[in-house]
């Protein structure tokens, strides 16, 4: 059902009640039958009759915008694209939301590109609609590095003045909401500025940021804009009132991957969707982020599982249990899926392994002692599975340009969509 067509059919039933003939021909190619004119012209009953199904077609309509980004088999794939020219290719039917990485906010919170094609990378996602037409595009606010969140937080005013900015944003661009993607609240991060005051301060801004774009929304027909947010576990998400977020939030977006990298002291499953039998209590994993947000309070439904379409590698490891869990001397980089496809997965002496425990592969070179952590086709099936049996809202991945050919978004879209 298109809205256009509902606004043709409902308008003929207007114009012929009052004794006039539309103008236009409701009864077009492409158009419903519903309302042709013998049909209304049979007096005040039939007219009657329209109206009915107007008003329910406007209600059908209400509620599908209200659920606009959840696909009809129930789990949304959200990918992340980052702004670059040319950009890589992405086909829409393979998922549900673009989020577009990244705008930046200054210090006066407004929100700002730093890429000088910015607008017209948003224009190519954009009409991917025409492809996709349940194709969301969001602009995701942020990154690891990003600053002056604090400050967009801190008052009333600076919350609201972000907020319009956001609404600017999404007018000018005709997009369907926002992401943020605060690397930490209450954290330093990279040296970023924080507050303590920053984990009630976040509330606020979400608040103001729903409130903000349902206005916008209202004076829009009812449509719904996106409000979702990025988020890491454990110690990292210790500065968000995570259920009192949640209601303000579409989804959260799980960042459920750099479990081990350059920080760590150990190799490990940078995206494990499970322990391995070699890692600490304490250590990190997908299900344990999961769990974490659903005794919070948050809905399963908003939350989506991260996938990372790389790697984490590590070199001058320890040999004990081909590297897995161990000291090493040097982290040396995060190859995309393609790089690992053409020059580690079992080639130059790298040799796979599949820890059942963990559900997640790795690569051991015993010559150079060098571990890679990263996720396959066997581990993103596994998380689709866990996706469904933990009823959540579905899959998040980084990045799009790691797996140019879709060899991992094909995997996510047949083991979530494709029945």
């Amino acid at each position: 059902m298109s809205q256009a067509t509902d606004s043709y059919q409902c308008a003929a039933a207007r114009y012929e009640d009052e004794g006039f003939d539309p103008p236009f021909d409701a009864n077009q190619p492409g158009n419903s039958s519903m309302t042709n004119r013998p049909a209304v012209r049979a007096g005040r009953r039939g007219w009657k009759i329209v109206v009915m199904r107007c008003l329910a077609m406007a209600l059908a309509w209400s509620a599908m915008s209200a659920m606009a980004a959840t696909p009809a088999a129930g789990y949304r794939i959200v990918g992340y694209v980052v702004d670059a020219s040319p950009l890589p290719p992405v086909n829409a039917q393979k998922l549900d939301v673009i989020n577009y990485a990244f705008a930046k906010l200054d210090p006066e919170s407004n929100v700002v590109f730093p890429s000088p094609v910015a607008d017209k990378t948003l224009a190519a996602f954009v009409a991917l609609r025409k492809v996709n037409p349940n194709l969301k595009v969001i602009v995701s606010i942020g990154g690891w590095g990003a600053d002056y969140f604090s400050e967009a937080a801190l008052t009333d005013a600076s919350r609201q003045h972000m907020a319009d900015s956001v609404v600017a944003l999404v007018e000018r661009h005709d997009v369907d909401g926002v992401d943020l993607d605060w690397e930490y609240p209450t954290l330093p991060g990279p040296g970023i500025s924080h507050r303590p005051e920053d984990r009630r301060h976040f509330s606020l801004l979400l608040e103001t940021l729903r409130a903000r774009l349902d206005q916008f929304g209202a004076k829009h027909g009812g449509r719904h804009y996106l409000l979702t947010i990025a988020a890491a576990d454990s110690e990292f998400v210790a500065g968000i009132e995570l259920e009192r977020a949640s209601r303000s939030l579409d989804w959260f977006n799980l960042m459920t991957y750099d479990f081990h990298q350059s920080l760590t002291p150990t190799t490990g499953h940078h995206a494990g969707l499970h322990l391995s039998a070699l890692a600490p209590a304490d250590d990190r994993a997908g299900d344990k982020a999961v769990a974490q947000f659903l005794a919070a309070g948050v809905p399963a439904k908003k939350l989506n599982l991260g996938v990372a379409f790389y790697g984490r590698a590590f070199t001058g490891v320890d040999p004990a249990h081909d590297g897995l869990q161990q000291k090493y001397a040097k982290y040396v980089g995060a190859p995309s899926w393609r790089e690992l496809v053409a020059s580690y997965i079992d080639k130059n002496g790298y040799v796979r392994h599949w820890d059942a425990q963990a559900q997640a592969p790795y690569l051991w070179n015993a010559a150079t002692r060098t571990f890679v952590s990263y996720e396959d086709p066997e581990s993103l099936r596994a998380k689709a599975a866990f996706v469904k049996a933990k009823g959540l809202g579905g899959v998040m991945y980084w990045e799009q340009s790691l797996d140019r050919n879709e060899a991992l978004l094909d995997v996510l879209d047949q083991s979530l969509r494709m029945h």
